[in-house]
């Protein structure tokens, strides 16, 4: 390899052996301050090269929150890729029978960082998702919890991040932008100022994953997901959950009642498109990467145009809107569009599903669950 030219981390493996931070280690972790950390070494050259290491072996996912709206469809995806055992699904609730059965599962608080760094030891981790959080409605009600979690516990996976040379995953949202923020669309870089204490938590967290990147070299990965429309968890307590609950409604009562008014427009993503950009971004060499966090898209609809799409499968449909002070206002504060562009060009993402398509799929599999769980179909 000529001096100018830089190697490029594989896109699949053991990839926390490649830390920069800590491939320059003279000494071991001796407690959790950041400030314990050695200095990383010298940066490589600019210039890169993207030609493969050889092969290493399938990495450890730890997925934290995993029985959230995301955890189990992307352990699922990532379990088929790398083996059902390489995967481990994590929260502190109790797991349905057919997530138990499905794979490794195991309790895990993110606020315990003793039995967290236990777990990754143990299990020999070497990717981890950190999906444990409170959405933007719910962490609104209980802003003190919301705090412990969003924070706190990002705090321990940071921790333990740097601790064990780990890939880390940490998803953002539409809600790390705020008021102030340019709205259509909403670049990468550009003012955020968020007013909720959930998107107050994601810059922070942003920040912080970036900064531990160019200090340390910790290989932090973040994408700004826009509304991920679901149908295998309830709504959460976010506030683009109507576009799954409207689904839902459409096909029991025929009545959906919105808490957003219905020219609300928000950037929204069909969970599977929101996976593979998860799995894509995880897998993508570091010498592709511009950035540390990227937003991703793949459409934005208002509450009133997915009724009428939604209407031409289902034409008796009837929506009403009720507005929620709470909730419209954050939305009001979000970008009505995402600007990809730079996840397009560094790492070749494209969305599979636009409005047409999520409808249709939505339909198809929510009368499915219902029919499987002996519910009436409208």
């Amino acid at each position: 390899m000529q001096p100018s030219m830089r190697l490029c981390v594989p896109s699949a493996p053991v990839l926390g052996l490649f830390c920069r931070g800590c491939l320059s280690r003279t000494r071991s972790w001796t407690g959790r301050s950041f400030t314990s950390l050695p200095r990383k070494m010298s940066r490589w050259n600019s210039e890169e090269s993207c030609n493969p290491l050889p092969p290493q072996e399938n990495p450890r996912v730890l997925i934290t929150g995993g029985l959230g709206q995301l955890g189990v469809g992307l352990a699922q995806m990532l379990r088929k890729q790398y083996g059902t055992e390489n995967v481990i699904l994590s929260d502190i609730k109790k797991p349905p029978p057919h997530v138990f059965t499905s794979g490794p599962f195991v309790y895990a608080d993110v606020l315990d960082y003793k039995h967290l760094r236990e777990l990754i030891v143990n299990n020999r981790i070497t990717w981890l998702v950190h999906y444990s959080a409170l959405l933007s409605a719910v962490g609104e009600a209980n802003v003190a919890l919301a705090r412990k979690i969003n924070i706190t516990g990002l705090h321990n996976v940071l921790d333990l991040a740097l601790e064990n040379c780990l890939r880390l995953f940490v998803p953002s949202t539409i809600g790390a932008f705020g008021p102030s923020s340019p709205r259509d669309p909403a670049p990468d870089l550009c003012v955020q100022r968020p007013r909720t204490i959930y998107g107050v938590s994601k810059v922070h967290g942003e920040l912080m994953g970036e900064y531990l990147h160019h200090k340390y070299g910790l290989d932090f990965r973040c994408l700004r997901y826009p509304g991920v429309i679901s149908v295998n968890t309830p709504p959460g307590g976010g506030t683009t959950d109507y576009a799954v609950q409207i689904f839902h409604d459409a096909l029991s009562t025929g009545h959906h009642e919105c808490y957003l008014r219905p020219d609300t427009r928000l950037p929204m993503m069909h969970i599977s498109d929101c996976h593979r950009a998860t799995v894509e971004f995880m897998q993508a060499p570091e010498c592709q990467l511009s950035l540390r966090t990227y937003n991703i898209a793949a459409m934005s609809f208002t509450p009133e145009e997915v009724a009428q799409e939604i209407r031409k499968h289902l034409p008796h449909l009837k929506v009403t809107y009720n507005p929620d002070s709470v909730r419209q206002t954050i939305a009001d504060s979000w970008p009505v569009r995402f600007d990809d562009s730079n996840a397009r060009r560094d790492w070749g993402w494209a969305p599979a599903f636009g409005i047409e398509e999520l409808v249709s799929d939505m339909l198809r599999s929510v009368r499915d669950k219902r029919t499987d769980e002996g519910l009436p179909v409208s």
